[in-house]
């Protein structure tokens, strides 16, 4: 059976993502960072976070399961490293979990700092517990057939995926929050940190004038936009 389990070949500066991660202390940083790259990057509406609390942000660490033969995601612990995110193509099945509490426990313990999964998950109440952030199309009780027929494969790791609609390739930014995931492409993360720095400062001092009384037509006419 197909098993493709890549190492890690891309870095990101770590003054970048510091950047990144300062930008969730904000207003809806993954709208400001929409915006930055002009809509571009933003996954679909159908994946929601389990808790309302979710803010994150870290290099993805991609997975591609196979539609109707869906396992365990085990594998992705072997190359995971702190700070990552987990991305999973599960092909939008909505009827096999192919992630739970145990999974989100381990990934706890090595630092992974969230996940994004476009199928379902199971174990929420567990997950929820763990303080552990997972954005999922579904929720089902039903597992994969990895338990039962000790088979972690087919499966690619680190591979470039199609998660929520949106090109994913390992080592891209994700961030998510309460509203929704966007994606950053690692070759713009530079570019895109500085327009959303300025984008949140440009809200900020729209946020004071509106504290100052100023009309929709004088925001307009300073700001260009609301």
């Amino acid at each position: 059976m197909r098993r493709i389990i890549n190492p890690r070949n891309v870095q990101i500066d770590p003054e970048i993502l510091k950047g990144f991660k300062d930008l969730l202390k904000i207003y809806s940083p993954s709208c400001v960072v929409a915006d930055a790259q002009e809509r571009y990057g933003v996954m679909h509406s159908y994946l929601r976070p389990l808790s309302r609390e979710t803010r994150f942000v870290g290099p993805a660490l991609t997975v591609r399961l196979e539609p109707g033969n869906q396992v365990d995601c085990l594998d992705a612990l072997a190359v995971a490293e702190a700070g990552d995110v987990i991305v999973v193509d599960a092909a939008g099945e909505t009827e096999t979990s192919v992630w739970g509490g145990l999974m989100a426990g381990l990934c706890k313990m090595k630092g992974v700092v969230g996940a994004v999964v476009d199928g379902a998950i199971r174990d929420t109440d567990e997950i929820r517990d763990l303080g552990f952030y997972i954005f999922s199309k579904a929720i089902v009780p039903r597992s994969t057939h990895s338990p039962f027929s000790g088979r972690l494969e087919p499966i690619e790791i680190n591979v470039p995926i199609q998660c929520g609609g949106v090109l994913v390739r390992p080592g891209d930014l994700i961030l998510g929050d309460e509203i929704g995931v966007v994606v950053i492409p690692l070759e713009k993360a530079a570019e895109t940190l500085e327009k959303a720095r300025a984008q949140a400062e440009k809200e900020e001092r729209t946020r004071e004038r509106i504290r100052q009384g100023k009309t929709v037509e004088e925001l307009l006419a300073e700001f260009g936009r609301l």
